[in-house]
């Protein structure tokens, strides 16, 4: 037992030990808290409070859920293999199995994946003779499953408006449906689960008498129906040992309500609630910066991170003059450090959004960097930048088969499998391409393929004088993709990385300089093939990670750089949009990300970000605000100008400082000259008397920097 608990520390040890009581674990990043779950499961078991079988504990991954097993299975000498270790989802299909006759269930029920349940919505659909244009499948299975983590059923959800019945409508048709082919998709799982306890009292009773220990792994990330499946088993007179953060809740586009660590609180934990507050992964000036900015949510239970490994080094900032300068400066950087011993695995490169990883990328390849994209593709092999780069294809060589099997039906047109087999069969006897051989089909099916066909050529028609940026626009918008991407549940990263795709057509016409046009498109496209097919590592092989912040969760890395902190990109303007609530989340996010760190952090933003195509003036994150300067090393810009301006918040140059402008001039404000006419401020240098900025005045004028001394700008 001594060695058991050995190596605890005093809060550990306090949670591990506690008496058969509800508890809550307030575990903070890097704190041990899978140490502590696991070391309480085998101290209950080793002091014979509870045998093998009589508790059950949560987690909320496959990954995670295995960890427990093979920790636990080397502290106690029992078989752990049939014990109730495992998701939510696992453990309800577990005991549905169990009694699937008072479930309702067929005895082999199949569990239908999300392509699955995809699928079927699209087949009702059809047989219901719905306009899936106007019902797109994908937000119909959004609507279906959120009602059901909600506990809802198609006869207890609201309807609001026509619309919002006719889906209410499909709901019922899909549980009626699924009902018929004894099916049961993710969320019904734990629904059907939670209906049964709930209307079976010696069932319930049974489960609540025999799982006297309940013990839950990242509380806040619950739901509401698992909140409420948890209060049902633990209804008995079970004590549930709850451990989570609930400053790293950053699931509510999931439906994780982080208020169920604050109704856990009230409802069970009373007194019970321990404090993990110790980090084993952090330096301290990076734990420091973590604890100021999540001090300004409102709500929070509270904690403050600290460690015994000292402060470490200062947290490294960076301001670029644009998305590409900060870009090289993250590559250049990551060589140095691999020079000088930094282990290339031990690096990651953090974003809010996907379509950030795009100028990286290019950079990481042009400067021979290998590099993974962890939790995701590399930006030329996501969905929809292929399914873009099919019909720019298709435009360039309408012979190309490949490219026209991928779009000649996305988004969707009615356009079966039947109809291509016999499309491929025409082509091979006529030896042509599907292109070609298209008005060979008639009926339905040579109707929809020619109105494929006339969409393309209209294409080449209306961008054969476009430049290659407005070009790639055009297709992404009058292809569909724009409006197919704005129907899915989380088609906004989509859609971020198709605007990617223009920036990426904009910034290559620049790099390349004067090319015609139709020269342009096709060197673009081999490009893109180029870096889709090319220097991703190799399996085994050292790389750089790169990663959004969502998907960094949970894991740890000895230098982290956290990029693109600009306002309206992190925090998200989506999420600002949405009040309080939304900001709070976008801090949490930040927190993650800077918990990520272990020895070494970098911070920066740019001054100007591509966004379709165009330049956008950016304005530093206000997260930047709220970590204190004296944590802070400023980086010096190569070629620096000098800030002249101030904002009432600290300036956008590399210091950060907030100094008093003549007139109050800042970068990406508009201003009025009388020769020149309206610009753009884009640079600022000097102070005083010799302060002068610079100004992007467009057409044939330019860039012209002016004494602001003599230039009397107006701002517009």
């Amino acid at each position: 037992m001594s060695d058991l608990l050995a190596n605890l520390n005093p809060e550990q040890l306090q949670a591990v030990t506690l008496p058969p009581v509800h508890a809550l674990i307030l575990a903070g990043a890097g704190s041990g808290k899978t140490r502590v779950l696991t070391t309480r499961i085998a101290w209950l078991i080793s002091t014979g409070q509870v045998g093998p079988h009589g508790l059950l504990a949560v987690t909320f991954t496959n990954k995670a859920a295995k960890e427990m097993t093979a920790r636990l299975s080397a502290l106690v000498p029992v078989n752990v293999r049939g014990m109730w270790i495992g998701t939510f989802h696992g453990l309800c299909n577990r005991l549905l199995r169990a009694h699937y006759r008072e479930a309702g269930l067929p005895q082999a029920f199949q569990i239908l994946d999300s392509a699955d349940q995809l699928a079927m919505v699209k087949r009702l659909l059809k047989n219901l003779n719905i306009d899936d244009e106007k019902y797109p499948p994908r937000e119909l299975c959004h609507f279906i499953n959120a009602h059901k983590e909600q506990g809802l059923r198609a006869a207890q959800a609201e309807a609001y408006d026509s619309f919002t019945q006719k889906r209410v409508e499909f709901y019922a048709e899909y549980e009626a449906q699924c009902n018929r082919e004894g099916v049961v998709d993710f969320a019904e799982l734990l629904l059907r689960c939670y209906e049964l306890l709930q209307r079976n009292e010696p069932l319930r009773r049974h489960y609540q008498d025999r799982f006297r220990h309940i013990l839950v792994d990242e509380f806040q990330d619950t739901n509401r129906l698992q909140y409420a499946w948890l209060q049902l088993l633990a209804g008995g007179g079970g004590k549930v040992f709850a451990v989570g953060d609930d400053d790293q809740s950053i699931y509510r586009f999931r439906g994780a309500e982080v208020g169920n660590m604050r109704e856990f609180e009230r409802d069970y934990a009373g007194d019970n609630i321990i404090r993990l507050e110790q980090n084993y992964r952090s330096h301290g000036n990076i734990l420091a910066a973590a604890n100021a900015l999540i001090k300004n949510n409102q709500d929070r239970l509270g904690k403050n991170l600290w460690t015994a490994a000292g402060d470490g080094e200062p947290i490294r900032a960076f301001e670029a003059y644009s998305d590409l300068d900060e870009a090289r400066f993250v590559v250049d950087e990551i060589r140095e450090l691999v020079r000088d011993g930094a282990s290339p695995t031990q690096i990651a490169i953090l974003y809010r959004s996907n379509a950030q990883s795009r100028v990286i990328e290019n950079e990481l390849f042009t400067k021979n960097v290998p590099y993974k994209v962890y939790g995701g593709l590399r930006f030329f092999e996501r969905q929809e930048i292929k399914h873009a780069l099919a019909y720019l294809r298709l435009l360039t060589n309408p012979d190309d088969d490949t490219a026209f099997l991928r779009v000649v039906n996305f988004p969707t047109r009615g356009i079966g499998a039947r109809s291509l087999e016999n499309l491929q069969a025409a082509a091979h006897q006529t030896n042509s391409s599907l292109y070609n051989a298209a008005a060979s089909l008639t009926g339905k099916a040579g109707q929809a393929v020619g109105a494929f066909i006339r969409l393309i050529e209209g294409l080449r028609q209306e961008t054969a004088n476009l430049p290659l940026p407005e070009m790639v626009e055009h297709v992404i918008e009058r292809s569909g993709l724009t409006q197919h991407y704005r129907t899915e549940k989380e088609g906004q990263d989509r859609l971020e990385n198709l605007d990617e795709l223009i920036n990426a057509a904009a910034s290559f016409v620049d790099d390349e300089g004067a090319i015609g046009e139709g020269g342009a498109l096709v060197s673009f496209l081999t490009l893109a093939s180029l870096e889709a097919g090319e220097h991703q590592a190799g399996e085994g092989q050292e790389a750089v990670q790169m990663m959004s912040v969502h998907a960094a969760k949970g894991l740890e890395f000895d230098i982290v750089f956290i990029t693109g902190l600009e306002q309206g990109l992190f925090p998200h303007d989506n999420s600002v949009n949405e009040g309080r609530d939304g900001l709070e989340e976008e801090r949490r996010l930040m927190y993650v990300a800077v918990t990520r760190a272990r020895q070494r952090l970098y911070i920066s933003c740019a001054q100007t970000r591509m966004l379709h195509g165009q330049t956008r003036y950016c304005t530093p994150s206000s997260f930047l605000d709220e970590i204190p300067d004296t944590l802070l090393l400023r980086l010096n810009k190569r070629a620096a100008p000098e800030p002249v301006y101030g904002t009432g918040r600290r300036s956008t140059a590399t210091r950060y400082e907030e100094s008093p402008a003549p007139g109050g001039l800042r970068i990406g404000q508009t201003v009025a000259h009388a020769k020149f006419g309206v610009g753009v401020i884009v640079a600022t240098e000097g102070r005083g008397a010799d302060a002068r900025v610079q100004v992007n005045f467009g057409g044939g004028v330019g860039m012209k920097w002016l004494a602001l001394e003599y230039a009397k700008l107006t701002p517009c």
